[in-house]
């Protein structure tokens, strides 16, 4: 499955609801293609729980500037449009599977199955 194309013009409708983990990148950067593979497999792997985006800094330096990002790859995940974490820096899938199981494996999501008196 492959990243969300996520523009200055539709990011707010992409991050508005749910988690979304987007990556800040540029073609020319050497790490963030050597992170694009990671990103589509988690992609896959995440569907139905976390949307995976990229949003090119170049063709869209509002949506960088707002959120000042200053060196790329930046990948901020957003919960319901707010941003709620961030990683800087080429990291390994690990890293990134660490941080959006903390996101989606949260306590509250259990609250609800417990029976009540």
């Amino acid at each position: 499955m492959k990243p969300v194309e996520i523009t200055d013009s539709n990011f707010q409708e992409q991050i508005s609801s749910g988690l979304t983990l987007v990556d800040f990148w540029a073609p020319w950067c050497g790490p963030c293609r050597i992170i694009a593979p990671v990103l589509e497999e988690l992609a896959g792997q995440y569907e139905g729980r976390v949307k995976i985006g990229k949003l090119n800094v170049d063709e869209h330096p509002m949506t960088q500037a707002q959120f000042r990002v200053m060196s790329i790859p930046t990948l901020i995940l957003f919960k319901d449009g707010e941003p709620v974490d961030q990683i800087v820096g080429a990291q390994p899938k690990r890293v990134f599977e660490n941080l959006l199981d903390r996101h989606t494996h949260t306590p509250e999501a259990s609250e609800g199955t417990q029976a009540t008196q």
